[in-house]
């Protein structure tokens, strides 16, 4: 059905046979966590691209709820996948640089076992009688499988959703094994709300009549209208309202006419018939069962230090994306994960797109450009470290300073990072807030520091970051570090920003709490020329962003001198140990008279 109307982010599934799909049996017992076992286990997967020499480019995609291996197309004679935006040749997740693994899990319906699976004791499927599984119990048999490939150690292990939790269980059950993790709008634990839903959707499956405790195979129909109410119930926990809106809203009383018994009064009622019958026609109601119940029951903490001592056995390297609008796995979710792992010192990088898209964006093209290219470059430098090249830090213009066309952000050299650098001992722990795109981090990398960090707001310069190998978390400075620890950093920064701050005397004491130092540096408003375009011209100083911000536009909330500075830091008793002053028009240091010779300061903090 070609509808616009009927478009999803599950268009591409189908139930019909797998043209590529490959098995492994593992002809021992499979013991379960919550007890009993399986007598054996066979998984069902699927593989693109080749496996290097050195066995280091493989990637494992863990699919969500309803997926299966069958992620991307193999060649142009084969059935579109679920993922066919992020992998395949040239694609973020790359087949011709990576070997990608995409196993069906455990209690799926896809071909690896599960409750249509016969049961050796029996000689009939297992049915409702099928065991207790856990997200556990899935990572363990994908574990097997990658034994069973010959891949001692993966470059990365990448999912969403139930896929998320399962990269997040391999990171810390299997912390030797994989090199990166990337989870996408994902948790550590499923919201009440959303257990919810998943309780109401099993009800629909256990109580109709046609489940027959389970075991409805040799029937003529199984529990399809259970099954299809599940699914029409999930797929609304899949949409934004605004999705909704976008979707349905011009023509809600022009359903589309299809054969359905459900209600299809409004188009949303036809719509929503038409993903839940089509769903029942490629899935198993009995493994819709068993899965949601393991993700209902993962569960890596329920308090910040519960889930802080869950993720420390984890030594990979970490990217998490959230979404916006996405309120199934919303973003404060993902915020405490990556507040957990900024406070044991892990290595990882953190964006929230935005979208309009909900819980399904990650399956979907619309926010491609930011997800799929943070996915391609955290792989890419998985896969071979990026190599700074010399001047790489020149790149970014801030969009903070008071300056004009021929100031320090349209030149070719930083001098302010010269400075900093010059300010900060070899081998000394960093903390840049308002990072951009990592160039003075990159700076500092190329001198030899290895605990170094950023945190960002604009999504677009978080990805220039990552594209540079270096790990910057999407954050509100304004809303404080409450997720590190004190003194975790020898130094904080804060180059070029401190104009834009709201609440600057929560940041700075943040600042001075987490960092045994800080460092600040900031446009001095009482600069010269500034005053005479004021005094003189009877205009507002122009800021220099690239961008020609005017002043009701101006990204700058703060119009400071140095003396201003000086003095809020001396009722503060904060201590200025060091200060540096530059013109940057005249790509020199100032002496004398720096408040108005000069017109960047920068000074380190203690308190």
């Amino acid at each position: 059905m070609t509808d616009q109307l009927f478009e999803s982010s599950d268009s591409q599934r189908h139930a019909r046979e797998l043209k590529h799909i490959k098995t492994a049996r593992f002809n021992k017992p499979f013991d379960l966590e919550r007890g009993g076992q399986l007598p054996n286990v066979t998984v069902a997967y699927e593989t693109y691209g080749r496996l290097s020499p050195t066995r280091d480019n493989a990637v494992l995609i863990c699919h969500a709820l309803s997926g299966d291996s069958h992620v991307a197309q193999h060649d142009a004679d084969d059935d579109p996948g679920w993922w066919d935006i992020m992998v395949g040749p040239g694609k973020p997740i790359d087949t011709d640089r990576f070997f990608v693994i995409c196993p069906n899990i455990l209690g799926g319906c896809r071909g690896t076992t599960g409750p249509n699976c016969v049961n050796p004791a029996t000689g009939r499927p297992y049915g409702g009688d099928f065991p207790a599984i856990t997200v556990g119990d899935l990572v363990h048999s994908q574990k097997m499988l990658v034994d069973h490939l010959g891949v001692d150690r993966l470059l990365a292990v990448v999912g969403g959703s139930l896929g998320g939790h399962m990269t997040l269980d391999w990171a810390v059950r299997y912390p030797d094994r994989l090199a990166g993790a990337v989870a996408l709008a994902t948790s550590a634990q499923l919201t009440s709300q959303a257990l919810a839903f998943d309780v109401v959707g099993r009800n629909a499956i256990l109580r109709d009549p046609a489940y027959h405790n389970g075991q409805y195979y040799d029937q003529p129909d199984g529990p399809r209208v259970g099954l299809a109410l599940a699914r029409m119930l999930a797929h609304i926990t899949y949409l934004s309202r605004e999705a909704m809106m976008r979707k349905f809203d011009t023509d809600r009383f022009a359903p589309r006419d299809i054969q359905t018994d459900f209600e299809t009064r409004f188009s949303v009622g036809s719509y929503l018939a038409y993903q839940g019958d089509r769903f029942g026609q490629r899935f198993d109601a009995n493994s819709y069962l068993t899965l949601t119940m393991a993700i209902d029951l993962f569960n890596l903490g329920d308090t910040p230090a519960q889930l802080a001592a869950a993720l420390r056995p984890a030594t990979c390297r970490w990217l998490l994306v959230s979404y916006s609008s996405d309120w199934l796995f919303p973003k404060f979710q993902s915020q405490y994960l990556v507040d957990a792992l900024v406070a044991g010192n892990k290595p990882v990088s953190y964006c929230d797109v935005e979208t309009t898209c909900g819980h399904d964006a990650f399956l979907l093209p619309n926010d491609l450009d930011r997800y799929g290219e943070m996915i391609r470059a955290f792989l890419a430098n998985l896969h071979e470290p990026p190599r700074d090249v010399t001047g790489e830090e020149n790149d970014e213009e801030p969009s903070r300073a008071f300056a004009n066309p021929k100031s320090i952000f349209h030149r070719h050299h930083r001098i302010d990072y010269d400075s900093i650098v010059e300010l900060i001992p070899p081998g000394a722990s960093v903390l840049d807030l308002g990072c951009g795109t990592g160039g003075l981090l990159a700076q500092l990398r190329r001198r030899g520091h290895r605990h170094i960090m950023g945190l960002e707001r604009d999504e677009r310069a978080i990805l220039g970051a990552v594209r540079r190998g270096l790990d910057v978390v999407q954050a509100d400075l304004n809303e404080g570090l409450d997720a590190f620890n004190d003194k975790q950093f020898d130094f904080v920064l804060l180059s070029q920003t401190l104009q834009t701050i709201i609440d600057v005397r929560r940041v700075l004491d943040e600042m001075l709490r987490v960092g045994r130092r800080a460092i600040v540096s900031f446009p001095n408003l009482g600069y010269e020329a500034y005053r005479r375009e004021l005094a003189e011209g009877g205009r507002a100083p122009r800021g220099d962003d690239g961008e020609d911000h005017q002043w009701y536009n101006t990204p700058n909330v703060r119009f400071l001198t140095i003396a201003d500075f000086e003095t809020f830091c001396n009722e503060q008793k904060i201590d200025i140990l060091k200060r540096v002053w530059l013109d940057t028009r005249r790509q020199e240091h100032v002496e004398n008279d720096p408040n108005r010779n000069a017109n960047l300061a920068i000074l380190v903090l203690s308190r």
